[in-house]
């Protein structure tokens, strides 16, 4: 074999390499849902919460985000951008987070009074600097541990970020006078089996407690939100183009879902017309089930499920329920002056009952596991990890092709 064969053979193999980046651009071209496209996987038409006392709320006022670099925070970002804020000032614990939410502002919004600040809101000297440097009118929190599975395993750390990160914050913005804060929670927060709901829901009885007369500090809580970083549309979108399994943890398991601009939108909408000690949803329809949510994308992307690509159902996880609550008979919600957003009516709490919360919780931040766990069951007594359904993938006869051998390739990738 000389030169000229092998020439020839590296030159075939550059054409088919090619060729397959081609072929997976293609299926990825297919697979990255737009907005209209999310919309169609919601099953219901988006919300639209764009109002005037928006931009009577936020205009020339200086406005902080907390997890700027996530994606409700970078989104919360682009979305206060639109309202001319005297200044936006960004919180970010990862650099490169903020590096990326920080150049797309500044690319699209010539002249923003644009602050990036490398922040831990559990560093209660940075934080107090970087309030005293900047003084903010308004604060949307939403930096958070929010991962149901990562947070059992490490509970400590969800009760250090979550709740006394939030205590922190808010102790901060009471003593520089902030007018609002909102606070980012979840539907998970109802009657919470994973440590994820339950430290939400200690967070906002933090926020409860601030008193009417110090400001309007109040909660949303959020359903999913589609097409966010860690939700289950990037994930499927992730297996779709390596040819599958598409993982499903319950054919049963249902989730309610808001889109990125909805869940900001709300938070923004909240601020404006709450009083002060609420806790704040969206009419997000009706809950959508995983499992059609997974053929609809396989759908999409031209595949054929169980011939092209298989889903396989692996179990729920620590702490996942299989469907989410809105209400319950302690917890009830009533209108507001928006139509689309409701209003909670939760139990009473005070503020020894919180001081007394944070205390037990500090002391177990670094402790193993079970005892964090066992900290948090005994200052929240909602909280029920027993609950979260525990039912395995043995119990159910699926229709799918099983995962456990190996799998061809999808066509669209085989043609490479």
């Amino acid at each position: 074999m000389g030169w000229p064969f092998r020439a020839k053979s590296l030159s075939l193999r550059a054409k088919q390499l090619r060729e397959s980046a081609r072929d997976t651009q293609r299926l990825n071209a297919r697979l990255e849902p737009d907005l209209q496209e999310l919309t169609e996987l919601l099953g219901r038409e988006p919300v639209n919460l764009d109002t005037p006392e928006l931009q009577r709320f936020l205009a020339g006022r200086r406005v902080m985000v907390t997890g700027a670099g996530g994606s409700i925070g970078s989104e919360l970002c682009r979305q206060a951008a639109r309202y001319t804020p005297e200044r936006l000032i960004l919180v970010e614990r990862s650099e490169a987070a903020l590096f990326d939410i920080d150049r797309q502002l500044r690319e699209r919004w010539i002249g923003l009074d644009l602050y990036p600040t490398i922040c831990d809101i559990t560093d209660v000297a940075r934080l107090q600097h970087v309030f005293e440097a900047h003084r903010p009118d308004v604060v949307f929190h939403a930096a958070a541990h929010k991962h149901v599975p990562m947070m059992e395993l490490n509970p400590g750390e969800a009760i250090k970020n979550n709740i006394l990160g939030t205590r922190i914050l808010v102790d901060v913005c009471l003593q520089h006078r902030v007018d609002s804060l909102v606070l980012i929670s979840t539907d998970k927060a109802v009657h919470p089996t994973s440590v994820m709901g339950a430290t939400k829901r200690l967070a906002e009885m933090i926020v409860q407690t601030v008193p009417a007369d110090a400001g309007r500090y109040l909660a949303v809580r959020f359903g999913n939100v589609i097409g966010s970083s860690g939700s289950v549309v990037p994930i499927f979108r992730q297996q779709i183009a390596s040819g599958g399994p598409v993982t499903v943890t319950h054919p049963e398991m249902r989730r309610y879902f808001m889109t990125i601009p909805e869940a900001t939108q709300l938070v923004m909408q909240a601020g404006a017309i709450g009083g002060g000690g609420e806790v704040f949803l969206l009419d997000m329809g009706e809950p959508v089930r995983i499992l059609e949510l997974a053929e609809t994308m396989i759908r999409r992307a031209g595949l054929t499920v169980g011939r092209d690509i298989d889903i396989r159902i692996t179990g729920p996880r620590p702490g996942e329920k299989l469907f989410e609550e809105l209400t319950s008979a302690e917890q009830h919600t009533r209108p507001t002056s928006h139509p689309k957003i409701s209003v909670w009516d939760l139990p009473p709490t005070t503020p020894i009952q919180v001081q007394a919360a944070i205390d037990t919780l500090t002391a177990v931040i670094n402790a193993p596991a079970p005892h964090a766990i066992a900290a948090l069951r005994q200052t929240l007594p909602e909280y029920h990890p027993e609950s979260a359904q525990s039912t395995g993938p043995d119990h159910h006869a699926s229709r799918h092709a099983s995962a456990t051998t190996p799998k061809r390739p999808s066509p669209a990738l085989e043609a490479a």
